[in-house]
């Protein structure tokens, strides 16, 4: 007869994508995962394979809480443009607010993988891609209500907003100047109106 997990894997992702989040990949060991998530190595291996493939599988799992967050406040209907200009305005917030450093799993992912890990590259630019449709749509959407000037490109204001977005994140886990990163917010936002 099978033996049955005496752990719900469902809880250990969690725990993985958590620690995985705080310390990143290379600083984050097997004996790191053992001790955290309170199931032994050989559980880990048999659930998730390898270390590197529950990395991956942490950050599919943030993806797929993060992104359709992301899609459905960028599609309400009614106005468009302070959807957009509410979602730059909180990745301002939350970068400038990020006591404990982490950052975003996703673009802590590609400052530390995406360069050398194709895997990990394909999932971060998955997750990107979400969000540059995501708010390429809303755009589209804004300037088709008049919200925004007939003349401006819904893609391009979406591919740089997708940038700056991922600029706050980095630069908020660093520890810059917050209002640095509110006034690069609002910059960008101006250039919306």
């Amino acid at each position: 007869m099978a033996r049955t997990k005496a752990f719900d894997p469902d809880a250990a992702l969690q725990a993985a994508l958590e620690l995985f989040w705080l310390r990143g990949y290379e600083a984050t060991s097997m004996a790191d995962l053992v001790e955290h998530l309170g199931i032994a190595r050989a559980s880990i291996y048999a659930t998730f394979g390898s270390k590197h493939e529950l990395y991956l599988k942490s950050l599919e799992r943030y993806s797929r809480l993060l992104d359709p967050a992301l899609i459905d406040e960028l599609s309400q209907p009614g106005p468009a443009l302070p959807a957009v200009q509410g979602l730059v305005t909180r990745f301002a917030e939350e970068a400038a607010g990020d006591d404990l450093g982490r950052g975003c799993f996703i673009t802590n992912t590609a400052a530390e993988l995406a360069a050398h890990d194709q895997h990990a590259a394909r999932r971060v630019e998955a997750s990107w891609t979400v969000l540059e449709t995501a708010l390429t749509t809303a755009l589209t959407r804004a300037r088709a209500q008049g919200e925004l000037p007939a003349d401006r490109d819904p893609r391009a204001l979406a591919r740089m907003l997708l940038v700056l977005m991922q600029g706050l994140r980095v630069m908020g886990k660093s520890g810059h100047d917050p209002e640095r990163l509110r006034d690069a917010a609002r910059q960008a936002l101006e250039l919306l109106g």
